[in-house]
């Protein structure tokens, strides 16, 4: 499995929309866990969405209906609407290549994915 690299990360008004990517190559894994985080300045790294390789999903309660987590062969997304200023902060994708864990545990970090990207900023102005 190659590197974990994000973009889509920018400067967007309250309301508005952004789409981040994150290259995410499976390689042989047969099994495996993908998510976004995010850390605010000053706070704890929080998890955002979780997805399994068979499409199960789940969300933090802060962006339900709002982001929608999602992947191709090779990319992982998060479609993010409605955006907030509390939305504010460095977004992280993470990766356990080897075990489908049930995707609310890494949503709550209960387990915790190994493999992370360097993040990029996303910043929504009131």
């Amino acid at each position: 499995q190659g590197q974990l690299i994000e973009s889509g990360g920018g400067s967007v008004e309250a309301g508005g929309s952004l789409r981040l990517s994150c290259q995410a190559n499976p390689g042989t894994s047969r099994q495996f866990s993908l998510g976004w985080f995010r850390q605010i300045s000053g706070k704890e790294r929080e998890g955002v969405a979780a997805i399994t390789n068979d499409g199960k999903t789940a969300y933090a309660e802060s962006v339900k209906a709002r982001f929608t987590i999602s992947r191709d062969k090779n990319t992982l997304y998060l479609q993010m609407n409605n955006l907030k200023p509390e939305d504010t902060a460095t977004y992280y994708c993470a990766a356990d290549w080897g075990t489908d864990w049930t995707p609310s545990t890494v949503v709550s970090g209960i387990r915790p994915l190994n493999s992370w990207g360097r993040g990029t900023l996303v910043t929504v102005s009131s």
